[in-house]
């Protein structure tokens, strides 16, 4: 079964994503404007559902390549994110968990693709304006920090 054809509202099981803080070599992090509910026009990390016979690393680097249109080296689980809705009744409407990776670019220039409505890479000290979700800030910080720490034993 396919990633379209998964029900995504009121689904049956929780559903397995993938998303990844991918820094520039300035420390901006990308983000993208979701284009579809949940959420849609709010910011967050590009990912997205993880496909049957996929690996996590090759799941987020699709689901950025669809989304952003770039490739991506993937660093280490920066985090994991279990959003869960209720309709006001109090059913599950959506239930993800999200296994959130940090990254660097390697390729090609960013751009909305697939279900992003816009793309926007954002230095750190500008995330107040993207109004990130909590857990999506906390990730992008820790993200930031695993990155960081990482290009050092570079040098």
């Amino acid at each position: 079964m396919s990633t379209d054809q998964v029900r995504r509202h009121y689904p049956d099981a929780p559903l397995v994503g993938v998303a990844a803080a991918v820094f520039d070599p300035a420390g901006r992090v990308l983000l993208v404007q979701r284009g579809r509910p949940p959420r849609a026009g709010s910011w967050g990390l590009p990912g997205g559902l993880l496909e049957v016979g996929e690996t996590l690393v090759a799941g987020v680097q699709r689901e950025v390549r669809e989304e952003c249109g770039v490739e991506i080296a993937v660093g280490a689980v920066a985090g994991v994110f279990e959003p869960i809705t209720r309709d006001a009744a109090g059913r599950v409407e959506y239930h993800y968990v999200v296994v959130d990776f940090w990254a660097r670019w390697v390729s090609g220039e960013a751009r909305a693709q697939d279900d992003a409505a816009a793309v926007a890479w954002v230095p750190l000290d500008a995330l107040d304006a993207y109004e990130l979700a909590p857990d999506s800030r906390r990730v992008v910080e820790q993200a930031h920090r695993l990155w960081a720490e990482a290009s050092h034993s570079f040098l």
